[in-house]
């Protein structure tokens, strides 16, 4: 089979990729032993067994609301477990976390099922920062009943894992392993082993290429769409203030303007949330003039 060839830029941004990227954690993770291995740090469970994974899966609520999941995993006993990388705070907000847990509840409950036959999930929230700021490696989401202190014991489990956390035991081990960009200083050999492939070899890179490619494109026709949208409405406004047939004229360029820049705002957001480059490097991957990056840079940021 012939090497595909891919650009230097290709290449350095599959070499920047790190498990926190939730684009990289997908891939890596379709593989099971991977997702075992992650599901039993955090749990501190041995003797748990992962049968099925599936990666960017998407679950819609009855009004047709969705979010893409990053990682969903289940084990020999029927448990539900959903992985998610959060760069941001925002990301990393507690009604989404009540959001997904719901979701899994949902999809999993056919009609005419005792409740009590409920698989137990586990809703897992690894952040790139402290979320509550405790210095804690982890920080364990349970409902209890206020009056006694006991646990509900529901089956619902969300559990927020410290990005920032190194100590010396597997789940600092693990948050290590998540910001490594080179296997070979990674604590786990199941781990450097997956991220090498995706990173060294020739049948990884190409499909680590085409990935990102997609997610390229998708972002790109996501971004043109809403600029779009952006420019039709912008150029309404000033067709009524300079009077209908100049104002259609002119709506026309200022909504091509608009969408055109709307379109990449999105675009640098896209990929500096999927990857690990800075909104400079992102400039000089679209070629945006010096003299534009100011008033960019504030669209980006705001």
């Amino acid at each position: 089979m012939t090497r595909t060839e891919h650009s230097p830029k290709e290449l350095e941004r599959i070499r920047r990729y790190r498990l926190i990227d939730d684009t990289f954690l997908s891939v890596v993770f379709q593989d099971k032993e991977c997702t075992q291995l992650l599901i039993r740090c955090v749990l501190q469970r041995e003797d748990l067994t992962v049968i099925q994974v599936r990666t960017q899966r998407e679950l819609k609520n009855l009004w047709g609301r969705s979010v893409r999941l990053d990682v969903l995993a289940a084990d020999e006993a029927g448990n539900l477990y959903n992985i998610e990388v959060q760069r941001s705070d925002s990301g990393a907000a507690r009604r989404r976390a009540r959001y997904n847990s719901s979701l899994l509840d949902a999809h999993v409950t056919e009609p005419g099922e005792e409740y009590e036959a409920l698989a137990e999930s586990f809703v897992i929230f690894i952040t790139e920062n402290d979320y509550f700021r405790q210095g804690l490696p982890m920080y364990h989401i349970e409902r209890v009943v206020q009056e006694t202190g006991e646990l509900f014991a529901d089956g619902e489990h969300i559990i927020y894992v410290n990005g920032q956390y190194r100590g010396p035991d597997p789940v600092g081990e693990l948050m290590h392993d998540f910001f490594c960009q080179d296997p070979a200083e990674m604590s786990f050999p199941l781990l450097a082993r997956n991220v090498r492939y995706y990173k060294d070899d020739a049948e990884g890179v190409d499909y680590m290429c085409r990935i990102s490619e997609e997610i390229w494109e998708e972002g790109r026709e996501k971004g043109r769409q809403e600029g779009l949208q952006e420019g039709r409405q912008e150029g309404r406004r000033e067709g009524r203030r300079e009077g209908r047939r100049e104002g259609q004229k002119e709506g026309r360029r200022v909504g091509r303007e608009e969408g055109e820049q709307q379109m990449l705002v999105q675009n640098i957001r896209r990929l500096m949330e999927n990857t690990n480059h800075t909104f400079l490097e992102a400039c000089d991957i679209f070629g945006v003039p010096q003299e534009k990056r100011s008033p960019l840079k504030e669209r980006v940021f705001s």
